[in-house]
């Protein structure tokens, strides 16, 4: 049974529930599976790009709406000056002065982003950041969903069976779900790292923006 497009993953659902008073409330299943994917993958869809103005006197910027975590802040200056990542805390305390300059550290703060030292001109600064899944609709097919339609099904049916009460479904189907992130997971290793030694990331990269609010 092929999965390509959003109508056929609706069919799919259906004939896997064998009901037919579930149709109008398929959709929140899907809608609800996406939700957890966003959560629990880290794929190279979901790595995004975005650009501020940063102004004399900018301590705090506005994130990205989307942003769920952070891999990289850099200035577009020359050479390019990349900022490390500092807790809240440790950023008070390496830059303890109120004195002005080019940035060289970033924090989060709820949806900002803190910079120090506070920027003494303007500059331009990138952002590279894992964000949000784009949904999937009849005009939209996202990549991920491309290539594991598996993972939308699964997530889908344990919803569907956690809304029909029937918990030993639920937990199989979550079962296969997870295994399935799981598998995704080492596949978007593979593609960011080759099959050489896995580098290290660095703190900011893994640094779960959720955490800091």
């Amino acid at each position: 049974m092929a999965i390509t497009t959003y109508s056929e993953l609706k069919a799919t659902i259906a004939s896997f529930l064998a009901r037919d008073d579930l149709t109008g409330v398929i959709p929140d299943f899907i809608k609800l599976a996406e939700a957890r994917v966003s959560r629990e993958l880290e794929t190279r869809e979901q790595e995004k790009r975005a650009t501020a103005t940063l102004e004399v006197g900018d301590e705090y910027i506005a994130l990205p709406t989307d942003l769920r975590e952070v891999r990289e802040v850099k200035l577009n200056t020359t050479p390019i000056t990349v900022l490390s990542y500092q807790s809240p805390s440790s950023l008070d305390t390496s830059y303890s002065s109120a004195g002005n300059g080019k940035p060289k550290a970033f924090s989060v703060v709820g949806l900002e982003m803190k910079l120090r030292p506070v920027p003494d001109a303007a500059y331009t600064a990138e952002i590279v950041y894992t964000g949000t899944l784009p949904a999937l609709s009849d005009t939209n097919t996202p990549i991920t969903f491309t290539r594991h339609p598996d993972l939308y099904l699964y997530g889908a049916l344990t919803e569907a069976y956690t809304y029909l009460l029937d918990e030993a479904r639920s937990s199989q189907y979550d079962a296969k779900f997870t295994r399935i992130i799981q598998e995704i997971h080492i596949d978007e290793d593979r593609s960011f790292y080759g099959t050489g030694p896995l580098a290290v990331r660095s703190v900011y990269q893994r640094q779960n923006v959720a955490a800091e609010n």
